[in-house]
């Protein structure tokens, strides 16, 4: 919460600087406005959050992902039994991919369809489902999904950066 007393103790102290230096009131105002910017971006990722795969809890997705669930957590993600085990569940899948903006599938142009805010719901649920299994790992998830999505280098290096910066497995 806003100490309203420090709050416009700060804005007198901007007013007084903006006097002797004009800049200063620019200044403000473009971190007012990119402020703004950000709180509209944590606002769509907050509600995104509220329904992040709500779709699982509905046919088909439900019923084939009780079945699956245990086993596909033992698999290594990207391995040939991961793989073999996503066609077993394709209609879950496919059904799951249509509903939810952060998987690459449901985009004709992929990857590149996306929205930044797609990008940052998908980074942070394959950040989860390597906590999924025994040996997930965030790293490896990038790379693969890299030659999977055919991600540019350059977006591939942004997530790598992230998951560094964020000190994530």
């Amino acid at each position: 919460m806003i100490d309203k007393v420090e709050h416009f103790k700060e804005l007198a102290e901007v007013s007084k600087l903006a006097s002797e230096h004009p800049s200063v009131q620019i200044v403000y105002d473009h971190k007012a406005e990119v402020a703004s910017a950000i709180g509209i971006i944590i606002d769509v990722l907050l509600k995104r959050a509220e329904v992040h795969d709500d779709s699982k809890l509905e046919e088909p997705e439900v019923s084939i992902f009780d079945k699956s669930f245990k086993k596909l957590s033992g698999t290594t993600y990207d391995s040939p039994e991961y793989r073999e085990m996503m066609k077993e569940i394709k209609v879950a899948t496919e059904h799951h991919y249509a509903k939810n903006n952060h998987h690459p599938e449901k985009y004709p142009a992929g990857i590149d369809g996306m929205t930044l805010v797609d990008l940052v719901e998908m980074f942070c649920d394959w950040y989860a489902a390597t906590k999924k299994h025994a040996d997930g790992n965030l790293e490896k998830s990038i790379q693969a999904n890299k030659i999977r999505f055919h991600m540019s280098d350059q977006l591939a290096e942004i997530f790598e950066n992230t998951r560094q910066s964020l000190q994530w497995q």
